[in-house]
C-alpha cells in the first residue's frame, strides 16, 4: 500500500490524454498531461479542482463547465474548473481545438476518411490538434500499421495515447520468444527438432499471451462518451470503463483516480488476466496434449513423461497469469511512466526505450523462474 500511495504521488502531474477542453469556452479549459515518451506537464504548480472519473471523459470532448453535470448520460463528474490561464499551457502540449470544418477540410486535403467517432466528436467541441495530426500521420504509415490504425480503434486509440506502445509489444514478444526459444532448446536437447510441434504451439500461444499482457494494461484514448444501460451489465460495464487502464495509470488535472478505483483495477485486470490465462492454457496444452498422445499411439518408448493434466495446467496458467504477472506488469507500468516523465528521457528519449527493453527482460527471466516453481509446488510438471 505504501508503494502503492509513493507512484500514486510521483504520477500526479503525469496523465494519459484525457479531457480537451469546450470550444465554446476555450479559457476555462484543463491544462493536461502525456504519459507519452515525447510529451509531459511543464507547469506544476498550478491549482485544478478535482473531481473522481466516471469513465465519461473524452480526449475529444467533455462538458466543461464551473461544474460539470456529469455528460448527457447523467452521473457525476463531466467536467471541472481551472484556472483562466490554464489555455495557454494547454495548447501549448496539446495545440488548439480544431472545428469541424477545419478538420474535415484537413482531412480532405490528404485524401483520409476520418473515422465515424472522431467525425462526430469533431462536430460536438473539435478536436484537440494533437490527437488530429497524430492520426493523420499514423493512418498514413506502411501497411500493415495504416491498415490497422484506420479500422482497429482498439489499436489506434492505444497508439494515439501512446506512440511507443507497438514498441512495448515487440520488446514484450521478442524477448519471451527468445527466452522461451533458449529454455525449450536446453530442456529438449537433441530432441528439440523431433518435438518442435510442442515448442511451436508454445511460442503461439505465449505470443498472444505477451499481446494481452501489455494492451490490457496501456493507456488509451477515449473518444467520445460511453452509453450508459440501465442494466446491471451495463452499470457494471460503465463502472469498469471508469476505472485507469492500470494501477498507477497517472492522473489528469481536474479528474484524478480515486485510491479505490485504483485498487478495483487491480483485481478487474487480475480477472482479466486469469481468464486469458486459462484460456490460453486449455489451448495451448491441449494441442500439446493432443500431439504427445499422437505419437505415442505410433512409438511408445519408456522414457516418455506422463502427459500433463490439461485443466489443472490451465488454472496454473489462469491462477498465475492473475496474480503473479498483474501484479509484475503493474509494477512495470508505473516504473516506465516515471522514467518517461523524467527530464533525462524528455532530453533524450531513447532512454526511456532502453529502460523498457531492460526492464521487460529483468520481468521475463524473473517470472520464467517462478513460474516453473509454482508448476512443480502445484505437480503439473
Amino acid at each position: 500500500m505504501a508503494l502503492l500511495l509513493q507512484l500514486q504521488s510521483s504520477l500526479s502531474n503525469i496523465s494519459n490524454l484525457s479531457i480537451s477542453p469546450n470550444v465554446s469556452n476555450p479559457n476555462k479549459s484543463l491544462n493536461l498531461s502525456k504519459t507519452s515518451l515525447i510529451f509531459a506537464n511543464s507547469t506544476p504548480h498550478r491549482t485544478f479542482r478535482t473531481i473522481k472519473c466516471t469513465g465519461q471523459e473524452s480526449i475529444i470532448h467533455t462538458d466543461n463547465g464551473k461544474g460539470g453535470n456529469g455528460g448527457d448520460h447523467g452521473g457525476g463528474g463531466g467536467g471541472g474548473g481551472g484556472d483562466d490561464d490554464n489555455s495557454d499551457g494547454d495548447e501549448e502540449e496539446f495545440g488548439a481545438v480544431v472545428k469541424y470544418d477545419e478538420v474535415v477540410k484537413e482531412a480532405e486535403k490528404l485524401g483520409v476518411d476520418l473515422p465515424n467517432d472522431m467525425l462526430e466528436a469533431a462536430k460536438t467541441n473539435g478536436l484537440r490538434r494533437l490527437i488530429l495530426t497524430r492520426y493523420l500521420d499514423m493512418q498514413g504509415s506502411a501497411w500493415p500499421l495504416g491498415f490497422l490504425i484506420r479500422h482497429c480503434s482498439m489499436l489506434r486509440n492505444r497508439m494515439l495515447a501512446d506512440p511507443s506502445f507497438l514498441f512495448k509489444v515487440g520488446t514484450e514478444i521478442v524477448i519471451d520468444s527468445c527466452c522461451a526459444t533458449f529454455a525449450e532448446v536446453q530442456k529438449r536437447g537433441k530432441d528439440f527438432w523431433a518435438e518442435f510441434e510442442l515448442y511451436a504451439a508454445d511460442l503461439l500461444v505465449g505470443i498472444v499471451v505477451d499481446i494481452a499482457l501489455v494492451g490490457m494494461l496501456a493507456p488509451y484514448v477515449r473518444i467520445g462518451k460511453q452509453s450508459v444501460s440501465n442494466s446491471t451489465f451495463g452499470r457494471f460495464r460503465h463502472a469498469c470503463g471508469a476505472l485507469p487502464s492500470s494501477v498507477f495509470e497517472a492522473e489528469r488535472p481536474g479528474c484524478i483516480f480515486t485510491l479505490q478505483q485504483r485498487i478495483s483495477t487491480y483485481f478487474y485486470k487480475g480477472f482479466l488476466y486469469g481468464s486469458v490465462g486459462f484460456g490460453c492454457g486449455l489451448i495451448g496444452q491441449g494441442i500439446a496434449n493432443l500431439i504427445m498422445t499422437a505419437k505415442r499411439s505410433i512409438k511408445k518408448s519408456e522414457e516418455d513423461i506422463p502427459v500433463p493434466p490439461l485443466i489443472k495446467s490451465a488454472a496454473l496458467w489462469g491462477f498465475f497469469l492473475a496474480v503473479s504477472s498483474n501484479t509484475r506488469y503493474q509494477i512495470i507500468n508505473g516504473l516506465e511512466l516515471l522514467v518517461e516523465a523524467s527530464p533525462v528521457a524528455k532530453r533524450v528519449p531513447p532512454v526511456a526505450l532502453a529502460f523498457t527493453v531492460g526492464v521487460r527482460f529483468a520481468n521475463n527471466i524473473y517470472g520464467g523462474m517462478q513460474f516453473v516453481e509454482w508448476a512443480k509446488l502445484s505437480g503439473v510438471q
